[in-house]
C-alpha cells in the first residue's frame, strides 16, 4: 500500500514539474535590448517609441482584457558586450514572459547562445541576419525579410531596371556588415558580375578615408551600402565631392535608417534609393493610418518613419497572438498562435520595398513579395 502512494505520489511530482508555467498575473512583461545612445541612438529610440506606442495603446483600451503590457527597454550603445549583460539581467527578471525587438547583427550574435538554451520567446528582432533563419529556431520568429533578400531585390532593379554592370560595396567591418557582403557578392556571380571594389568601416566609428579612396579608384557605377545611418550619410557626402563618383548611385538597405539619413545628408539624396521591410508610413491605409494616430497620440513630437512603423506592426502582431491564445497563456502556445498569426498577416512578412526620396516623399520604385523563409 505504501509503496502505491509513493508511486502515486512521484507521479503526481512529475506532472506539476512537467506543467509549464501559465502567465497568469495582470502585467505580462517583456523585455528588450537596444541602442539608446551612441551614434546609433536615433535607430534605437525609434524602435523604442513605435513598439511602446502600441502598447500604451494596448493597456489604455483594455485590449488584453485586464492584463497590461510592461516593456522594459536597457540601453546597450550597440555594443555587442553590453547587449550580452543587459539580456542576462531581463532573463533572471521574475515573470519576464518574452523578448522583444532587439537591434542588430553582430550584438544579437553575441546573445544567440543564451537566447537557445533559455526557450525564451524571441520575437522580431530588427535584423535581417541569416544566422537567426537557417537553422529553423522554434523560439525565434521573424518578421522582417533578410538581408539577403533585400540586397537581391537592390541588385536586381539596378540591373534589370537602370543597367548598371559595375558595382561596389561598402560595408560595417562586422557581422551585420560581412554577411551583407557575402550576400552582394554570392548574388553578383547569379549576374555573372564581380564586384569591382569594396571598403569597410569600423562598427561605431566614422573612419571612412581607406573605404572611400578603395572604392573610388575603381570608378562604380553603384555602391551597395550596409552600414549604419551615420556612417552612410558621411560616406556618400564625401563621395559626391569625389570625381571618380560623380553620377554613381547609392543603394542602402533597411538597416541603413532611410529618415535619418536624409536628415544627416540635409535631403540632398540625388542618386540614393533605399531598400525598406515596411510600406511607406505616409500611405492611407487602415494600418498605416492607425499607426500614425496612434503614435502622435504618445508621442507628439516625433516624426514618422520606417523603424517605428516596423516596430509598431510587430508589437501589433504581437499582442493580436496574445489575444488569441485567451486564458492559460504559456510560452509554448503564444510561439504556437504567434507563428499562424504573422504568416496570415499582410502588415509586412516577408516583404521588401525600393524607394527613392523626392520633394519631400519617399516615392515607390518596386515592390515584391519574398517567400524564402
Amino acid at each position: 500500500m505504501m509503496k502505491t502512494i509513493l508511486a502515486l505520489l512521484f507521479i503526481v511530482f512529475i506532472y506539476f514539474l512537467q506543467q509549464e508555467k501559465v502567465y497568469d498575473n495582470d502585467v505580462i512583461i517583456f523585455g528588450s535590448s537596444l541602442p539608446k545612445t551612441g551614434v546609433m541612438k536615433e535607430f534605437g529610440n525609434s524602435v523604442y517609441k513605435g513598439a511602446n506606442a502600441y502598447f500604451k495603446y494596448v493597456n489604455d483600451n483594455n485590449i488584453l482584457n485586464g492584463k497590461q503590457i510592461k516593456l522594459i527597454a536597457y540601453d546597450d550603445k550597440y555594443e555587442p558586450d553590453i547587449m550580452l549583460e543587459n539580456t542576462n539581467k531581463l532573463l533572471m527578471q521574475k515573470d519576464l514572459f518574452l523578448l522583444f525587438a532587439f537591434v542588430g547583427t553582430p550584438t544579437i550574435k553575441r546573445i544567440l547562445f543564451n537566447i537557445e538554451n533559455s526557450n525564451i520567446p524571441f520575437i522580431s528582432p530588427i535584423t535581417g541576419a541569416q544566422f537567426l533563419r537557417q537553422n529553423n529556431y522554434s523560439n525565434i520568429i521573424n518578421f522582417r525579410s533578410s538581408y539577403h533578400e533585400e540586397i537581391e531585390h537592390i541588385i536586381d532593379y539596378l540591373y534589370n531596371d537602370k543597367n548598371i554592370r559595375k558595382f561596389a560595396v561598402f560595408y560595417q567591418n562586422d557581422d551585420y556588415g560581412e554577411s551583407g557582403y557575402i550576400s552582394a557578392i554570392d548574388i553578383l556571380k547569379k549576374y555573372n558580375l564581380k564586384h569591382l571594389s569594396s571598403g569597410s568601416y569600423k562598427r561605431n566609428t566614422l573612419s571612412l578615408k581607406q573605404a572611400l579612396n578603395n572604392i573610388s579608384h575603381s570608378k562604380p557605377e553603384a555602391i551597395i551600402m550596409i552600414g549604419a545611418y551615420q556612417a552612410n550619410s558621411v560616406f556618400i557626402n564625401k563621395a559626391k565631392k569625389n570625381k571618380n563618383l560623380n553620377d554613381v548611385i547609392f543603394a542602402n538597405i533597411s538597416f541603413g535608417n532611410a529618415d535619418a539619413m536624409i536628415k544627416e545628408l540635409d535631403y540632398n539624396t540625388s542618386n540614393i534609393i533605399f531598400s525598406q521591410v515596411v510600406p511607406y508610413y505616409k500611405q492611407n491605409t487602415a494600418i498605416i493610418n492607425q499607426y500614425k494616430k496612434i503614435f502622435k497620440k504618445y508621442y507628439p513630437r516625433d516624426a514618422y518613419d520606417f523603424i517605428s512603423l516596423e516596430s509598431f506592426l510587430s508589437a501589433k502582431i504581437t499582442i493580436e497572438a496574445l489575444k488569441n491564445i485567451g486564458e492559460d497563456i504559456t510560452r509554448s502556445r503564444f510561439l504556437e498562435e504567434i507563428k499562424k498569426t504573422s504568416k496570415n498577416n499582410k502588415y509586412f512578412y516577408n516583404k521588401v520595398y525600393l524607394y527613392k526620396f523626392y520633394e519631400n516623399n519617399f516615392i515607390e520604385i518596386n515592390s515584391k513579395d519574398k517567400s524564402l523563409r
